[in-house]
């Protein structure tokens, strides 16, 4: 792994910073799971577009910069320290992207990615059920065939679909044989939000915002030209997902990064408050430091033509835990000012927030206890669970 930039790694990444300085709104956004938030990041979406840093890694024809992985990874750094608002966009550019690139059609590709790009597509991801949460294999919304109109019925519930109260499609697993064992006989689906036959209802969050959604079905139509991937094929398309929400993608060390820095400018301005904080602060930052060698270590490893495997549970459990601690140790810095929101708090009141948000980390992207099973057995080669060996 060599962390030496070369002369125009070093000029895009000054490229991206200076963009950034000029174009970060000063005030932080509205949450995006509340509707004038979602509004807001909608429009920094456009915002992001205009200026040509939506989706730095795509290619130019869908209105990225056909920029490598390492810029990638320079940009996200920036990004994050840059104090940038969360991407309300990111289900679509960072989960469902990478899959339509491998499995979808050019028809699908001319049709879907470049209106993810502007904030014009926002999607939904639309997996979990009621009883099926982190164990994908066990759904039991179905697919029904409707060879007179071309394409299927979808029937069934999902439940915690993130950005699904105004979000404007979705996408998720269906079962389309029930006669086939749990991994075959399931296909993946692009739907509408708003089509004949769904329903979205709103899920409260901890914070008061409706981050999630419960989506019902009943007899949704979904034309053959929005099955991703082949039918009955959506388990090996749904694992590429996974792969990509556990593993690099989803949470880049920039945003890591920024967090423990702002978690040691805080600790200077607080000075010392107890020789366990200092240590938490020295921790954080050693965590966050160790995380961004980590993905620079992956990149390398992708760079040649390794994929990222079994690693991105590891990945998935590192960053959901150094997340929570980070968040936690700010709050107990400031005590019970750190409960405050709005204008008067601390960073308008975004250690609260941003902790409240950490809490779920070790959930969702699949379980912190699916991910041990996985790293036990995959990379381990311990038995399957429940197993002897």
């Amino acid at each position: 792994m060599n962390l030496d930039l070369t002369p125009e790694q070093d000029a895009f990444r000054l490229e991206a910073r200076t963009w950034l300085a000029e174009n970060v709104p000063v005030s932080p956004l509205p949450s995006m799971d509340s509707e004038a938030g979602f509004r807001a990041h909608r429009e920094w979406e456009a915002t992001l577009h205009a200026g040509g840093w939506s989706v730095v890694s795509w290619p130019a024809e869908y209105g990225g910069r056909d920029a490598g992985l390492i810029e990638w990874v320079l940009f996200e750094e920036e990004y994050y320290l840059s104090g940038a608002p969360t991407r309300v966009s990111q289900n679509g550019i960072s989960l469902l992207a990478p899959i339509l690139f491998e499995y979808g059609t050019p028809e699908q590709h001319a049709r879907y990615l470049p209106h993810m790009t502007d904030g014009s597509l926002i999607w939904a991801q639309a997996w979990s059920e009621p009883g099926a949460g982190s164990d994908l294999a066990s759904i039991r919304s179905t697919a029904t065939r409707d060879n007179a109109r071309g394409g299927w019925l979808l029937n069934g519930q999902k439940t915690w679909s993130s950005r699904a109260v105004w979000a404007d499609r979705g996408f998720g697993l269906f079962r389309s044989d029930p006669s086939a064992s749990r991994h075959a006989g399931l296909t993946y689906f692009l739907f509408p939000l708003d089509a004949e036959g769904i329903t979205v209802r709103p899920i409260t969050q901890i914070d008061g915002d409706t981050g999630f959604a419960e989506i019902y079905f009943d007899d949704v139509f979904v034309p053959d030209s929005d099955v991703l991937g082949a039918p009955g094929d959506g388990w090996r398309v749904a694992m590429s997902t996974a792969g990509n929400e556990r593993g690099l993608s989803l949470r880049a060390p920039g945003r890591f990064l920024a967090a423990s820095a702002r978690l040691t400018e805080l600790f200077r301005e607080r000075g010392t408050v107890g020789t366990r904080t200092a240590d938490d602060v020295v921790d954080a930052w050693i965590g966050a430091q160790a995380y961004r060698l980590f993905t620079w270590g992956t990149v390398s490893r992708m760079l040649d033509g390794e994929s990222v495997g079994a690693e991105g549970s590891m990945n998935k459990v590192f960053w959901s835990e150094l997340d929570r601690d980070i968040q936690a140790t700010g709050l107990r810095m400031l005590g019970a000012e750190g409960e405050l929101r709005g204008s008067g708090a601390v960073d308008g009141g975004r250690w609260v927030d941003d902790y409240l948000f950490s809490l779920a980390g070790p959930i969702y992207a699949g379980t912190n206890e699916i991910q041990r099973n996985i790293i036990a057995e995959r990379i381990l080669g311990l038995p399957r669970d429940g197993k002897k060996a």
